[in-house]
């Protein structure tokens, strides 16, 4: 039997470490490749670089009727930021009125903080008394395209009503006998960027507008004209960009200090609980690795307070058997044996355990609902350990000790940390 547990000790810790080193390195066999978490992992704003954009709503509306405003606006973003190529792009409302952009390893901020920010109120209208003909809501689509003359600019197709107004304007100005009486002008967000001459009554719905165009320029247009116009007017109230030569430089030096730490620990628990601190070491590990295995498949971005939040649940989670293996020491005092002991620290410590839990999961949930942006973070990666690390200590942590004591290796509670008495 103490042969069997030993053996069955020595795999766990084996697969263990396996499990750690592929993690950390991967593993590349040509047909089978195991990418290392740190290719996996997600990593937020502040750790990959790119931009954020806060937009505040500039209305009186309250209640339901700012809700879904802010809704329609919500989604009208998220399209425009679909037209930059962005990858999980992260946007977000804030204390009901604000909406949040954060765009991870985006290489060009300001085209995309243009682009965010823009209204695009798209107008055709009559030059000669300013009559608003149709709006961007009229447009179905809009394509970058070359026109006759080989020119770059943006085709559009009109709905029903739009192709009728369209058609009826056409035909109406195309009798005035002033050329500059012909004239449309297009018109976004208050700026003339085309002036076509009516030549002739134009009664498909289609349209194109012109204006020295690059592509990209046109592509930008045809994207903000396809989203359509924001329901409110939205203002730049913070907008930041972070290099990602920055982002690096703090990954590197969180996962530098996270290192550190976790050296620190594993050797004090050693140290300090001999047996049970070897014991808490491997659950440590495999804590670590259902932690990160989690985050990755979540597809959740991590972040700089994420990684704290990360360290903080870390502590928790070594908190925890140090309770447990205290009440353990406390048991071994009163002359229990080993496996008495153990069973009956686990079973005390229970209580504190789960107690001292609760009360930081309740903290993580109200940072996780009420917050935004880097706290929400924090709150994710913190609940997502606080949860593992009770499934550690309570399982993981349990089991191995039980085998670690079958294995009969010794009896002394020196092993088990107990100092001033003889077996």
């Amino acid at each position: 039997m103490k042969n069997r547990n030993r053996i069955i000790f020595a795999i766990i810790v084996l697969l263990v470490i396996m499990s750690a080193y592929l993690a950390a390195f991967g593993l590349d066999l040509d047909r089978y490749i195991i990418s290392p978490y740190r290719d996996e992992i997600k990593l937020g704003l502040d750790l990959s670089g790119g931009v954020y954009v806060v937009l505040e709503a500039v209305t009186d509306l309250t209640g339901a009727e700012l809700d879904e405003k802010i809704s329609q606006a919500k989604a009208i973003i998220e399209q425009r930021v679909d037209g930059l190529g962005v990858a999980e792009p992260n946007i977000t409302v804030e204390n009901g009125n604000r909406i949040r952009i954060e765009l991870a390893g985006l290489t060009n901020p300001q085209d995309a903080i243009e682009l965010i920010g823009k209204t695009a109120l798209l107008q055709f209208r009559e030059l000669k008394d300013g009559t608003i003909i149709l709006t961007g809501k009229n447009v179905q689509d809009s394509q970058v395209t070359y026109n006759e003359r080989n020119e770059i600019g943006v085709s559009l197709e009109f709905d029903g009503e739009g192709a009728a107004a369209f058609a009826e304007a056409t035909g109406r100005l195309l009798k005035e006998p002033e050329e500059i009486d012909r004239i449309i002008e297009i018109v976004l967000d208050g700026d003339v960027i085309s002036a076509p001459i009516v030549s002739a009554e134009i009664r498909d719905g289609k349209s194109f507008i012109s204006g020295g165009f690059t592509i990209e320029s046109a592509s930008n247009l045809a994207n903000l004209i396809k989203a359509g116009a924001l329901p409110i007017e939205m203002r730049e109230v913070e907008v930041s960009a972070i290099g990602p030569t920055l982002g690096l430089e703090s990954l590197e030096k969180s996962i530098f200090a996270g290192i550190i730490g976790l050296a620190a620990i594993f050797v004090f628990m050693i140290l300090f609980y001999k047996i049970p601190g070897l014991v808490a070491d491997v659950a440590l590990t495999i804590y670590i690795l259902i932690v990160l295995g989690i985050i990755i498949q979540l597809k959740a971005n991590l972040t700089l307070p994420g990684i704290a939040g990360l360290i903080l649940s870390i502590g928790m989670a070594v908190d925890s058997n140090v309770v447990i293996f205290e009440r353990i020491k406390e048991e071994l005092r009163v002359g229990k044996t080993v496996r008495t002991a153990v069973d009956a620290g686990f079973k005390k410590g229970m209580t504190t355990i789960v107690d001292a839990n609760v009360t930081t999961l309740i903290a993580g949930a109200v940072l996780f609902y009420f917050g935004t942006g880097t706290i929400k973070g924090f709150a994710v990666t913190l609940l997502i350990g606080l949860f593992t690390s009770l499934f550690t200590a309570i399982v993981i942590t349990r089991i191995l000790l039980k085998i670690a004591v079958k294995m009969e290796i010794t009896k002394d509670p020196k092993m088990f940390g107990l100092t001033g008495v003889n077996k």
